[in-house]
């Protein structure tokens, strides 16, 4: 099948305008082709029952990211997708849905396993903040980023938010602020920024926060994000031999 005729075949399981489906849409449809492989069950179907995304991204050099949607009702056709997709010994970071973790983890040796809340921006909940300090720069995936300079050295960067991927519906953000530049109110402020940014190119933001990252969520909340509900897990995983 060609590339086409798989990313049709997969349309309907993905929902462009949920910010649920988002991230899962954007490896699908507007990830490189060359760095994508798109593998659907059942195998040569029309309409895809399920799909695993196999993509090669900035996160490792040497394992590539998955993401999927399985079928809801059929955990053979699951199985046998997930064996299909990535063979035994398949080194990945898995990011997925949290209701597939417990087949997840009988398929894969789980190295490490975070948990992520998925949050929204609210455009009636947004509040800018005006902070002279803040310059727009270009971050190293070639997207804008805004940051703030360490008064103590303007070489080095105190608090940067940049853009990890896009779509024309959603944008999802990053923010980092350096040990010792904290607590100043610059995350909050780079964010701010990275928000209008988003908004003013007629996308809705989304924000990623760990599960126990309190700071964090108070950050996105204190702009305007809100929780969408969904959980997200986050691993690196080796696909184990089953017997």
């Amino acid at each position: 099948m060609s590339l086409e005729a798989v990313r049709a075949a997969i349309r309907p399981l993905l929902d462009q305008r949920d910010p649920a489906d988002a991230l899962a849409a954007y490896y699908v449809f507007s990830h490189p082709i060359q760095r994508t492989q798109l593998i659907i069950y059942p195998g040569s179907a029309k309409r895809a029952e399920g799909y695993v995304a196999i993509s090669r991204t900035g996160l490792d050099l040497f394992r590539p990211l998955v993401t999927m949607r399985l079928p809801d009702k059929d955990q053979g056709g699951a199985a046998e997708l997930i064996r299909d997709a990535l063979p035994e010994g398949s080194s990945v970071i898995l990011y997925a849905p949290l209701a597939y973790e417990p087949l997840l983890q009988a398929f894969f040796e789980i190295e490490s396993d975070e948990k992520y809340r998925l949050l929204f921006l609210e455009p009636g909940r947004f509040k800018p903040v005006i902070n002279i300090h803040v310059t727009q720069a270009t971050g190293p995936n070639g997207f804008p980023r805004f940051v703030i300079r360490s008064p103590q050295d303007n070489s080095q960067i105190a608090a940067a938010s940049g853009l990890n991927w896009q779509t024309s519906n959603f944008a999802e953000l990053s923010v980092s602020t350096a040990p010792g530049q904290r607590r100043q109110g610059w995350g909050r402020s780079v964010v701010a920024s990275m928000v209008q940014y988003i908004l003013d190119s007629g996308r809705t933001p989304l924000y990623v926060v760990g599960d126990y990252n309190d700071a964090s969520l108070r950050l996105a909340e204190s702009v305007g994000f809100v929780d969408s509900g969904k959980r997200l897990i986050f691993s690196q995983a080796t696909r184990r031999k089953i017997y």
